[in-house]
C-alpha cells in the first residue's frame, strides 16, 4: 500500500496587489504556512510520498530570502518530495530552479522533476512519469510520452503534470499547455497527479487536480485543500480523499438593498463574518441616508473584525427620504442641490451625483451633530 499526497499550485512568492500592503504581506505568508501544514499532515499520517505538481513558485524572480524559506517551510516532513515545474516556474535554462541549486537549498529527500524521464524510486515501488514545463507555455501535450515510458511491471506508475485537460475546463485555459481527456487509461497509469486548475476537481478516476492549498482568489472552486491518496498495488484503483489544508476563506458576495428590512439583512449578514474571512462585497439597489450610514458604519466594524473586506457601493443609489431632507435643515439652494443630485442619478453621470449627494449628505449631517 503507497500512501501519498498529492498538492499543487503553492504559488510562493505571489502578490496580491488588490489588498492593503499589511493584508497582503499575511496572505503571502500564508502560502508558506500551508507548507509547513501539508509537511506536517504527511509526517503525522506517516505518509510515503509528497507529490507537487507544479507552480511551486508564482515568478521566476522570487528573493533568494523566498526560495530558503520555501524548503524551511519543507522541512517537517523527512520523507520523499518529488517537484515538477509549472508554468510560473518553467524550468528555463536560467530559472527559479538553477538559483536554487546555486544556493544549495534543495534537500535530499527531494526530487526536482526537471527533465521528461521516468523517476525510479525503488524503496516506494513506484515509477514516476514527470511531464515538466520548460517553458511558460507549450501548444504540445507534454504527456503524450507517457504511454510509451517503460517501467518495471511491478511498479506503480504514477504520472505528474501541469496543463489543462482539455475539454473539461474553462475554454479560455484550453488554448496552452494541453493534456490530453484519458490520458491516464491511455498510459496505464495508476494515477495521474495534475495542477494548474486552483481548486480541486476529479477528471476520471485516476486522474485529479489537487488545487492549492491556500486560496488565492475570488472563485468558488474548492480551493484550499490536498488529495491523500492510497494505492494498494498495480492496477487496482486509487483512494482518494480531499483534505482541508486553507487558512483563509476567500468569499465574493452581492447584496441588493430595495426595502428598508434589506438593511439589517445586510448587517447580519456582514456580522456572521471572521478572522480568517476574505471577502469581496458588492452592494446595489437603494437606500436612504439613515441606511447608508447604519451600512457604513457596519462595513467598518467588520473591516476591523476580517482579515480584508473590500466593498463595492459604486452601484448602491442614495435615495434621501422626505424626512432626510427636513432633517439636514438643507433649505433654499442647498435643497435644490440635493433635489438636482437625487434626479441626476438617473442619468449618464450616475456615480458622480451619487458620490456628491453622499458627500454633501455626510457634512451635512456631520455639522447638524457637531451643532447639536
Amino acid at each position: 500500500m503507497l500512501k501519498l499526497l498529492h498538492t499543487a499550485d503553492w504559488q510562493i512568492g505571489k502578490l496580491f496587489g488588490q489588498f492593503e500592503p499589511d493584508e497582503a504581506a499575511l496572505l503571502a505568508d500564508a502560502r508558506f504556512k500551508a507548507v509547513e501544514r501539508l509537511a506536517k499532515l504527511a509526517s503525522e499520517q506517516d505518509l510515503d510520498l509528497v507529490l507537487v505538481a507544479g507552480d511551486v513558485f508564482d515568478a521566476q524572480g522570487v528573493a533568494d530570502r523566498t526560495i530558503h524559506r520555501l524548503f524551511n517551510a519543507m522541512a517537517g516532513f523527512s520523507g520523499r518530495w518529488v517537484m515538477l515545474p509549472g508554468n510560473h516556474d518553467a524550468a528555463l535554462s536560467e530559472s527559479v530552479w538553477t538559483r536554487a541549486a546555486r544556493l544549495n537549498v534543495i534537500p535530499g529527500n527531494v526530487s526536482l522533476c526537471v527533465t521528461p524521464e521516468p523517476l525510479i524510486l525503488d524503496a516506494l515501488g513506484v515509477a514516476l512519469l514527470p511531464a515538466p514545463l520548460t517553458q511558460r507555455n507549450t501548444f504540445t501535450d507534454l504527456t503524450e510520452w507517457f504511454a510509451a515510458a517503460e517501467t518495471p511491471a511491478e511498479m506503480l506508475r504514477i504520472g505528474l503534470a501541469h496543463g489543462s485537460v482539455q475539454g473539461i475546463l474553462a475554454e479560455a485555459i484550453d488554448s496552452a499547455n494541453p493534456i490530453a481527456a484519458g490520458r491516464a487509461e491511455q498510459a496505464g497509469l495508476d494515477y495521474l497527479a495534475l495542477g494548474d486548475w486552483h481548486g480541486t476537481r476529479q477528471v476520471d478516476a485516476r486522474t485529479w487536480y489537487s488545487g492549492t492549498p491556500e486560496t488565492d482568489r475570488f472563485r468558488a472552486n474548492d480551493s484550499g485543500q490536498a488529495l491523500r491518496v492510497e494505492l494498494s498495488g498495480p492496477g487496482a484503483l486509487p483512494l482518494v480523499t480531499p483534505v482541508r489544508t486553507g487558512h483563509y476563506r476567500w468569499q465574493s458576495d452581492a447584496l441588493t438593498l430595495r426595502v428598508a428590512s434589506d438593511i439589517d439583512q445586510a448587517l447580519q449578514h456582514l456580522s456572521a463574518f471572521a478572522a480568517a474571512d476574505v471577502v469581496q462585497l458588492s452592494v446595489s439597489g437603494q437606500t436612504d441616508l439613515a441606511g447608508q450610514r447604519r451600512l457604513q458604519q457596519a462595513i467598518g466594524q467588520a473591516q476591523g473584525r476580517v482579515h480584508s473586506l473590500l466593498a463595492d457601493l459604486s452601484a448602491l443609489r442614495l435615495e434621501p427620504t422626505a424626512e432626510d431632507i427636513d432633517a439636514l435643515h438643507a433649505d433654499g439652494y442647498l435643497g435644490e442641490v440635493i433635489a438636482d443630485l437625487r434626479a441626476e442619478q438617473q442619468g449618464p453621470d450616475a456615480e458622480v451625483a451619487r458620490d456628491a449627494l453622499t458627500l454633501l449628505a455626510g457634512f451635512l449631517d456631520d455639522r447638524r451633530g457637531g451643532a447639536a
